[in-house]
């Protein structure tokens, strides 16, 4: 018998018609098979079906009752505190039921931040873990990334158990942690994982709680509208623009052969050498950068990028001769916002590459905001400058009648809106039972260093609320050393996000695991994530399971002037405050097996690290040794010392520990302002 199309549409309609009105009971995705629920009294379980219908959650003997609502939504709680490890199976029964099978009882932690804490297991070089890492007992919920206007409902994960087969993709700190405590307390442990990497603090704030602080609310707000509106703005400045070009006579005058700036091999003739970042380089029209940079073999084909900073103009970028990337006044991001350009691995080559970059700046001269950064390579030195063509100066009337470039053309990626991580990777599981956070983030706030102290504080705020628990633990990791090791003691803007970091430590139940010793100078992702799990999971078997053992390394309490020099106090000096012996090198990028020389700052020192001024505020490498319990510190080039600062530099040389092997935080004793002071989202 055949069906006419219109019957069998017919009947397909009644189906899904019926099928509707009788909703299914339905579960998010995080309580699925292999899960892991808190050993607590109030864990919840919840999910949507009809309107009124009476739920049952069973698990083993522990069982609870809910009805709908009139959302459809409905919610039990379950008393665990004396729950078996299992495995159970747990059964959701009402009109239809569902089954989720091989349910485990134990300890669950909340593993969240940007890449460091993303970065997994089988990029750490751990194939020996991998190959033997099958527990049961040690499970991961990755939550997939989600960035979204709105709250949502549920996300898209699923829970796996640690085995050769999966722990690869485990979160590499969050396999480390989980296995220290599944080893030490002897019960199951569930790790879930919700990182983006590359994302700010604030995105992982609710909207709500972002609005209750007037700045980040009008900030919040702008990026709305940027994101809405940003084709609008970019045709109007696009427009404006080649107007003005058009009529001051200002337009690029492209050369028909770049290979004179560009090629591998160029006549040094006419090129001048310049350091950046400093005064401006060259007059309005268009001029070259260029550098020769070794690449070693084990770096060759690796990803690497070039960030010129801020500046006011357009760059076209050249690496050994071949055009890469172009920016243009037609399609550049806005002002304010840093020039990077990603550099394919596949033209990158062992030895010798030849950078090369063209500057178009029609209105004013350009001046470099940081000195350019090539990474993974090291980019100290100087470059080559040579003028291609100059325009004649322009009268202030012209200068003022060039449209203003917008602060951002092009809305912020979806992954740094305020509130748009939280909506989609952490209010689909809030309330899930946990027992804590441990958090690796701060990397994209390191403009806003100044800032952090209070976006930080505000995210430990915001979650506790949505966990509905004042006192959820949440300890987190301080930046690790990157970068060039500085000739110098200076400004950093990494010490300073430490430094609001650290400034948390303030709220209870809190507690950071510090890092200065484990980076790498030219890897942000630094290889060792062994250590970051395990001196987080000395803080949890301390601060939650009530172990007796050290968890902080030396903490700075106070200072005293004794003459010509300072005596710095610590707390957290477990076994003694100890100078660990300087190595006779540091990694660059330990998974390449790439090191260079370690040279002391201060090399008849006891202690390394310390840096002293006086009144002139001129910062000087100081000496310094440990007496007792305390630490003295002295420079001859300073005889009337005001301030000291310890591991002040975004990768310092330092060696100051406690008796525990825990390194020192970095801190400083003056408060002069700092230079990421007024930097805001």
């Amino acid at each position: 018998m055949k069906f006419s199309t219109q019957v069998f549409a017919f009947m397909l309609s009644a189906l899904f018609s019926t099928a509707s009105l009788q909703a299914d009971i339905k579960l998010p995705a995080i309580f699925s098979d292999h899960m892991v629920l808190a050993k607590q009294g109030k864990v919840p379980i919840w999910g949507k079906a009809d309107s009124g219908e009476e739920v049952t959650i069973t698990l083993g003997p522990y069982s609870g009752k809910a009805t709908t609502g009139s959302d459809g939504r409905w919610r039990v709680e379950l008393d665990l505190r004396n729950a078996g490890t299992g495995p159970f199976e747990m059964t959701v029964a009402g009109k239809n039921t569902l089954k989720v099978s091989d349910v485990v009882i134990g300890e669950v932690w909340l593993a969240s931040g940007q890449s460091n804490m993303q970065w997994e297991l089988e990029k750490t070089g751990a194939k020996d873990e991998i190959a033997q890492s099958a527990n049961s007992m040690l499970r991961e919920f990755k939550v997939e990334r989600s960035a979204v206007p709105e709250p949502a409902e549920d996300c898209v994960g699923r829970w796996t158990v640690a085995g050769p087969e999966t722990s690869g993709r485990f979160s590499a700190i969050g396999y480390y942690f989980g296995k220290n405590l599944q080893s030490e307390l002897k019960v199951p442990v569930g790790i879930i994982n919700t990182n983006w990497g590359g994302s700010p603090v604030e995105a992982w704030i609710s909207s709500a709680a972002i609005d209750s602080v007037p700045d980040l609310k009008a900030s919040r707000e702008r990026y709305l509208d940027l994101l809405a509106n940003a084709p609008t703005r970019k045709t109007a400045f696009v427009d404006g623009f080649g107007k003005w070009l058009t009529e001051n006579h200002r337009e690029d005058r492209v050369t028909s052969d770049p290979s004179v700036f560009a090629a591998e091999s160029v006549s040094p003739e006419g090129w001048k050498v310049v350091e950046l970042p400093g005064t401006p380089v060259a007059a309005p029209g268009a001029f070259w950068l260029r550098r020769e940079f070794e690449v070693p073999a084990m770096l060759a084909g690796k990803n690497t990028w070039i960030n010129l900073g801020v500046f006011d103009g357009y760059e076209s970028v050249y690496l050994n001769g071949q055009l890469i990337a172009q920016t243009t006044y037609q399609n550049f991001a806005g002002g304010g916002i840093p020039h990077v350009t990603s550099i394919p691995k596949r033209i990158i080559k062992a030895g010798k590459n030849v950078l090369a970059i063209r500057v178009f700046a029609p209105v004013e001269p350009v001046q470099f905001s940081l000195f350019p950064k090539l990474l993974p390579t090291k980019h100290q030195g100087s470059w080559q400058m040579k003028t291609e063509f100059e325009f004649p100066a322009l009268s202030p009337a012209q200068i003022a009648s060039a449209p203003e470039v917008p602060f951002r053309i092009e809305p912020l990626p979806l992954s740094e809106m305020a509130g748009f991580l939280f909506n989609g990777m952490i209010h689909p599981i809030a309330p899930y039972g946990v027992d804590g956070v441990i958090w690796y983030q701060g990397e994209s706030n390191l403009a806003r260093a100044w800032q952090y102290r209070d976006t930080f504080a505000l995210l430990i705020k915001d979650w506790r609320a949505a966990w509905k628990k004042d006192d959820l633990q949440f300890y987190f990791c301080q930046l690790a050393n990157y970068q060039t090791k500085e000739p110098q003691p200076g400004e950093s803007m990494w010490a300073e996000l430490r430094e609001a970091q650290s400034k948390n430590l303030e709220i209870p139940q809190t507690a950071q695991a510090v890092l200065i010793d484990l980076g790498e100078s030219l890897v942000i992702h630094p290889r060792d994530k062994k250590a970051v799990g395990d001196r987080l999971a000395r803080i949890a078997l301390s601060q939650e399971y009530g172990k007796k053992i050290p968890y902080s390394g030396p903490v700075y309490q106070s200072f005293q002037i004794e003459g010509g020099k300072v005596r710095l106090r610590f707390t957290r000096t477990d076994g003694g405050l100890v100078a660990k012996p300087l190595p006779a090198t540091y990694d660059e990028d330990a998974l390449a097996g790439l090191t260079s020389p370690l040279v002391p700052n201060s090399p008849d020192s006891e202690v390394e690290g310390f840096a002293i001024c006086g009144k002139d505020r001129k910062w000087f490498w100081a000496d310094a040794k440990i007496d007792g319990e305390t630490v003295v510190v002295w420079s001859d080039k300073v005889p009337n010392p005001v301030a000291v600062r310890y591991a002040w530099a975004d990768n310092p040389t330092c060696n100051l520990y406690n008796g525990a092997g825990l390194p020192a935080s970095p801190f400083r004793t003056d408060d002069f302002p700092a230079i990421t002071l007024n930097a805001e989202y």
